[in-house]
Parts: C-alpha cells; structure tokens; sequence
C-alpha cells in the first residue's frame, strides 16, 4: 500500500485561514492589524520570488507587509540604520531580512541586531534559549509549522523514535528539541554520521534537512514511518534524475521539457512504497514555512495567544 501523501499545501491553507481569522478578531475589537517588515537587499531572483510569496501570505491573513528594498551595495552601516530603525518602530511587530545577504554584508551581525521580540525567524540566541528551555517564544518557522501539521495529523510523538538528518539552525536543531518537547528520543543524524542508513531504519519519524537530492533511498526507511522531506533542491542532471527519480516518470519528463526538476532529500517514489506517510517535494514543506511566518508574526504582536 502507497504512503499517505502529507499534503503540505493544504495544512498551510488552514494555518493561514486561522490566522486570518485571528487577525479579523483583533480587528474587529479597534486595534491595529500584525505588521511584518521585510527587508530584501539586492535583486537576487529566487529572494524576490520568496519576498513576493510572503507579501501574498500576508495579503492574505490581512497582516500589514511593509517591503523595504536596498540596493547590492548597501553598506553595513545602512543596513544596521535600517534595522536599528524598524526596531524602534511600535507599529512594526516582526521583522524579516531576506537571506542571503551580500557578500561584503555581515549576515550574522544584522540578524543578531534584531530585537528578540520581533525576531519572526526565531533566529536570535535569546529565542533559541527559549526553545532550549521548552519555554514559549518565536521559533524557527519551517519546524515550528511541521510539528503543528504533525500534531494535526494525529502522528504519535510521544516515545517515538526519531531522528533528524541535519543540523542548521533554521531546521535540524530547533526540529529536534521541538520533537524532544513531546516527549520523542530524538537523534540527530548528518552527512558523517556513521550507518546513517542503519540508524534511519529505527525512526519513526524521520526528517531529512540536509540539502542533497535523493540522498535518503526507499532502502532507509522503517516501514509505516513518517517521512518529512523539508529538503528542495532543483536537479538539472539526467544522470542524477534517472537514478534518485526512477520511480517517479513525470518528474523525468518534467526535466526533459523544462531542463530542471525539483526534489527533495528523499527517493519520494522509493520511498512511497515503504513509509506510511511522506511529505512530497514540492507541495509539502515549503507551503508550511511562510505559514509558519504569519503564525510567528501574529505572535509577535500578541505573545498572550496560543497557537
């Protein structure tokens, strides 16, 4: 029997109905909608695409998006101005800088210039002690919006086996205390983890945020696991695509007529046939991210709400 495909899509549809519908409540009672700042330096394409979806979310939540857009030479110094600006600003309530930054910009310096209270990255060490703790607080969107889909899906947690292929900060880490917090034995797995493929097939829930198509094959899989493939890559190689996509003919297709296909971490045509359920690439994750954003923006205004 085929895996139960997670349709990321439309978990994310319902996130945002229910921050709308939080946003007219407090509307409705004379205050201010949540603000969201984002701040896009330079014109690289792909951060366009990602500011443009995250103003169309917004729009959609009836979340005020307010866009800031530098030049790629923007100094430092304007850079930090500009946040150190937003900061001050009471009608502002989360702030995003869009990554990547330009090359001669201090990345890590900006994000840990912003407050920890508008932080909607989740990002700033204060927000990842919080996290630590078990606290409540901003959290990294993309794992944050997983864990809410999971929850919704009824998958059990508690005393579960999982482990997480990655260790950024944005996903792997923040993914594996947040699984930790309901009670799961989580390990955190990598590309020098020795057996990765010994130590998947134990996990129940197996997350892959590593960043390398089709590096997690069907093989890995416990049967009946749940799959989160958070990872999207776009792979131009027939080579390559023949070999992590042989279960998947429209997607070849996909690269024959179009040049490029995307993917995920994960072998989805291997492992369909194994996991009980599996997030797809695209529609699965990536839908949830910028859900999880209006989520945290909403927060930000009003930490008092349970999510």
């Amino acid at each position: 029997m085929a895996a139960e495909i997670l349709d990321g899509k439309k978990h994310a549809d319902g996130m945002i109905e229910e921050v709308r519908a939080r946003v007219a409540e407090i509307t409705s009672r004379g205050k201010r909608a949540p603000a969201l700042a984002v701040v896009l330096v330079g014109d690289d394409p792909a951060s366009q695409v990602y500011v443009r979806n995250k103003v169309t979310a917004c729009s959609r939540t009836g979340i005020s998006s307010i866009e800031h857009r530098l030049n790629a030479g923007a100094t430092q110094g304007e850079i930090n101005t500009l946040v150190d600006s937003l900061n001050a600003d009471d009608s502002v309530d989360g702030i995003l800088v869009q990554l990547p930054l330009p090359r001669h910009v201090d990345a890590k310096s900006v994000l840990l210039r912003i407050s920890p209270a508008k932080d909607v990255d989740g990002l700033h060490p204060y927000n990842q002690g919080l996290l630590l703790q078990g606290a409540k607080g901003l959290r990294p969107c993309t794992p944050s919006a997983v864990m809410h889909m999971l929850k919704a899906h009824g998958v059990p947690m508690k005393g579960a086996r999982a482990v997480v292929i990655g260790r950024s900060e944005i996903v792997g880490k923040p993914m594996a205390f947040m699984l930790l917090e309901e009670h799961a034995t989580v390990t955190i797995a990598h590309s020098r983890t020795q057996d990765l493929p010994g130590l998947c097939r134990q996990a129940d829930i197996l997350v892959a945020a590593i960043g390398r198509p089709g590096m997690v094959e069907g093989s890995w899989i416990k049967p009946g696991a749940v799959v989160v493939d958070v990872g999207i890559n776009e792979v131009t190689d027939e080579l390559l695509a023949a070999k992590i996509m042989a279960n998947e003919p429209k997607k070849l297709e996909t690269l024959k007529t179009k040049g490029r296909v995307l993917c995920g971490d994960v072998r989805f045509g291997e492992a369909l046939h194994t996991a009980g359920s599996i997030t797809p690439v695209p529609g699965g994750v990536g839908p949830l991210t910028i859900a999880g954003l209006m989520m945290n923006t909403l927060f930000a205004q009003t930490p008092s709400l349970t999510l």
